[in-house]
């Protein structure tokens, strides 16, 4: 039986269980830091939990990009309460997501370490397209309605815009602007008056430039926004008795704006719906709106739940599945870049045996298998560039391009095992990895070289993986046979035992 792409043969089939799984996500957003907590079960999320709190992760960067201690220190108190809702959910069913304040912070992985420890759970980054694409989903699953629609998504260090078809995105895009960064660089003395407001609209408009046309051009018959700014603007407006729908007017979103000007001052907003901790940051965020409405010409948005924790949610629930979204994007690379599918499946197969017989010694596990198998199917992607140094080239790709369903540490994950495959061991590269992922990083590198250079006469199918031993960081690879055959593979294995004696490791072909 042939394994389905991307998956290892013993993560094919998932047993439909009918207990309701248990399921939570906790979103380090730029303003707020979000918990949510939900039971999944026939394809609907039945929320057990629901926590926020107003962190303004971004508001404590510096000029030099760093997160100062008081706002780690505040964020990691945040954390502290959040963590006892994890206590009885299995790890793997908890995902927590980083955002732009977390892409930008210089310093972010001294932050990164020191909750990863409070939490016992890994933090991803993700990058801001999938971050849009998460938002979407979620999104998506709070509307009834099918038809092309644009979500807007305003948060503190970045908006999100994606035009989509029921759970599809058609478009996703990240702009740089939030209600936390244009509030610290138009307001930042507290004074709100026309000019301020009008120049923090310009630079929002500024940033819409470059989608404005395409998005025109896609088109879509419902506008929807998401998240914390739109959801205040919408309830402020159906306060005053302009609407009773959640929706915002063009007329509404005018008339609020005034409202905003004539406060002269951040710590003097303060409006019917309007929540005290956020008034400092919402004339940023209706600028932000403001310039939306305007770009796309606008006349009205309606409010609906469901956002980035949502989507994580959605998305963790169709992971390590035929449903999980990565194995899409993989598929996608593999084909744009003409990967040979035989070598690759068949370097595939040999690393998940290779793999299968060091997996007890080196405590390796089904999703350290997951990722040797896609970095296997996608070693030759370079390729496409040029023979010479391809595994540098498809480093390149999959570490910069927008991989929908990876967080950032997963395509560097990917992009490493790639260009690690051939030649030197790129040791600059692995030494820059947090210290806790460096030997499992390096183990699942050299059964790939392994693998590939098994397969290296690309042969019709895969080679059968010989007996290998793992003792601490030894491997002992047990050749059977002595025959011509072998002469290039031995000439092979010669020089790979001199590449891994430089990088301090040991190999012993036998």
């Amino acid at each position: 039986m042939t394994a389905s792409p991307g998956l290892p043969p013993d993560a094919q089939d998932t047993p439909t269980d009918r207990d309701p799984r248990r399921l939570a996500a906790i979103d380090l957003g730029s303003n707020s830091f979000h918990l949510l907590v939900a039971n999944y079960q026939d394809d609907r999320l039945q929320v057990v939990a629901r926590l926020g709190e107003k962190v303004q992760l971004a508001g404590g960067l510096d000029e030099e990009g760093r997160l100062d201690e008081a706002t780690m220190q505040r964020a990691l108190d945040c954390l502290a309460r959040f963590s006892p809702f994890l206590d009885d959910i299995t790890p793997a069913q908890i995902r927590v997501v980083g955002t732009n304040a977390l892409r930008d912070a210089t310093n972010s992985q001294t932050f990164i370490e020191r909750a990863e420890a409070l939490l016992g759970q890994r933090i991803e980054i993700i990058a801001g397209r999938e971050e849009a694409r998460l938002i979407y989903l979620g999104a998506a699953h709070a509307l009834a309605e099918d038809g092309r629609r644009l979500i807007v998504d305003i948060g503190g260090g970045s908006t999100e815009l994606i035009i989509g078809e029921q759970f599809e995105p058609l478009a996703l895009e990240s702009l740089r602007m939030g209600c936390v960064t244009y509030r610290q660089r138009f307001f930042a003395d507290g004074e709100i008056n026309e000019k301020r407001m009008r120049r923090a609209e310009l630079a929002a408009l500024s940033e819409l430039a470059n989608i404005q046309r395409p998005y025109l051009r896609l088109g879509w018959k419902d506008l929807v926004g998401s998240s914390g700014t739109i959801k205040a603007a919408a309830t402020v407006i159906a306060a005053t008795g302009a609407t009773s729908d959640g929706m915002i007017t063009r007329e509404g979103l005018s008339k609020l704006r005034e409202r905003l000007v004539r406060s002269k001052r951040l710590d003097k907003v303060a409006m019917e719906g309007l929540k005290a901790d956020r008034a400092s940051v919402f004339p940023a965020g209706v600028a932000i709106l403001s310039a939306i409405f305007e770009a796309f010409g606008l006349e009205a948005m309606r409010y609906a739940d469901g956002a980035l924790r949502e989507g994580v949610l959605y998305d963790m629930a169709g992971r390590n599945s035929p449903e999980d979204s990565r194995l899409k994007t993989l598929d996608g690379l593999a084909r744009s870049y003409g990967v040979d599918r035989r070598q690759a499946d068949n370097v595939a197969d040999t690393a998940l045996a290779l793999l299968d017989q060091v997996r007890d010694a080196w405590n390796l596990d089904d999703d350290q298998a997951r990722f040797l198998a896609w970095a296997s199917r996608l070693h030759e992607i370079g390729l496409a560039i040029s023979h010479s140094q391809f595994h540098r080239h498809g480093a390149y790709l999959l570490e910069h391009s927008d991989l929908a369903g990876f967080s950032r540490p997963e395509q560097r994950l990917l992009a490493l095992l790639v260009r690690a495959h051939r030649r030197k061991f790129p040791l600059k590269e692995w030494q820059a990895l947090p210290t806790s992922e460096r030997h499992t990083h390096a183990r699942l590198a050299r059964l790939l070289r392994l693998a590939v250079l098994l397969n290296h006469s690309r042969p019709g199918q895969a080679v059968e993986a010989p007996p290998l031993e793992a003792d601490g960081e030894t491997l002992r690879l047990h050749l059977e046979g002595n025959d011509t055959d072998q002469t290039l593979l031995i000439a092979d294995l010669e020089q790979e035992v001199a590449y891994q004696e430089a990088a301090g490791f040991t190999l012993a072909p036998h």
